[in-house]
């Protein structure tokens, strides 16, 4: 069996988004790794929706993206959060008061160059939130069918910004349905954006992410290893030539009786320097735990870690073993684990 991976072994094998039994629990910490993986299919149904502005809804029935994931984008989009859409929902009588010739609530907006207005389905509703909207926490992964109140928001957020209204609730930002019939700006509005969103956001998750990665790991390791390997998450080696007492740090470390494997754990959808870090380190410490008998095994994954792929390249060619996160390949860490250290005992 091949443990020693090339980058283009392991791209093969690489499931690049977060598994789905993990969706929902990646959700809590960020939907900005949900976001990534759809962003293609929301750019599509943008790109389908420019002859009319209602033609979006026809796009959206005809594709698989889920109603509260499109708000999702657009709402990170327009960065109109939470309190803003609360706000809105507090406002929204006033900001739209009944038309006294159709007796409904309007949205007037110009869409290329021509007025055109939009009748309001389901607004105002009682505490309007991203809980209501389901736009939040683990909610964005269980997927919500096109309704009248997810049209309305859609809508605003669309057009807000180019409507008789855009001077209240913060509308001003929700401009993005002016570029609907030009693809090309959209393509590079809508990525240039999520470079800016990611940057911002993801550093304050990326721990708490990579702590799901490692944490799946170790528990996956624990189930298919018997009670004669020890599996810590968090873990140290100690090495008679590392410089702290307390030991080399790994995410995770399997041993059975004097032999280790150390193990480093990392997912990232977006791109970020923590693997070049790692990547930096990977040939002097393989060197100093194979001195010491043991070895170092890599679990990398992730659609961000492979836009490094040179730090990728030095993980692999400094590692004993390299998998990527799909069951399959973690049995293969399983293999190697216990092909080292079967005989650690005698």
């Amino acid at each position: 069996m091949k443990y020693k991976k090339t980058l283009a072994d392991l791209e093969k094998v690489a499931i690049k988004w977060w598994p789905k039994e993990l969706e929902a629990e990646v959700a809590k910490s960020s939907v900005i790794p949900k976001l990534l993986e759809t962003q293609e299919q929301f750019i599509s149904v943008l790109k389908l929706s420019g002859k009319s502005p209602e033609q979006i809804f026809g796009v959206m029935d005809a594709s698989d993206l889920p109603a509260n994931l499109f708000l999702k984008h657009l709402v990170v989009l327009a960065d109109y959060g939470g309190e803003l859409i609360k706000r809105l929902g507090k406002e929204f009588e006033q900001v739209f008061a009944i038309d006294l010739k159709s007796k409904q609530r309007q949205l007037h907006f110009l869409f290329a160059g021509k007025k055109h207005h939009y009748t309001f389905k389901a607004l105002p509703v009682s505490g309007l939130s991203n809980a209501k909207l389901k736009i939040d926490g683990e909610a964005i992964v269980t997927p919500v069918p096109l309704n009248d109140l997810a049209k309305d928001m859609i809508m605003l957020l669309l057009f807000g910004g180019s409507s008789t209204a855009s001077d209240m609730a913060a509308l001003e930002r929700c401009d993005l349905g002016g570029l609907l019939g030009r693809p090309d700006e959209i393509d590079r509005y809508v990525k240039q954006k999520y470079i800016q969103v990611s940057r911002i956001t993801t550093g304050a998750s990326a721990n708490s992410l990579g702590q799901i990665a490692q944490i799946y790991v170790s528990k996956y390791l624990r189930a298919k290893l018997d009670n004669s390997y020890q599996v810590q998450s968090n873990g140290r080696v100690k090495l008679k030539s590392y410089d702290s007492a307390t030991g080399m740090p790994f995410d995770v470390v399997v041993s059975r009786g004097k032999k280790v494997v150390g193990i480093e754990v990392s997912f990232q959808v977006t791109s970020n320097s923590v693997i070049e870090r790692k990547a930096s380190l990977a040939e002097d410490r393989l060197l100093q735990m194979s001195r010491a008998g043991h070895y170092i095994a890599y679990v990398l994954d992730g659609a961000g870690n492979f836009s490094r792929s040179a730090a990728l390249t030095a993980l692999c060619q400094s590692s004993d073993c390299t998998v990527a996160y799909s069951e399959d390949e973690l049995d293969t860490l399983v293999d190697f684990i216990q092909g080292k250290l079967d005989d650690s005992l005698r």
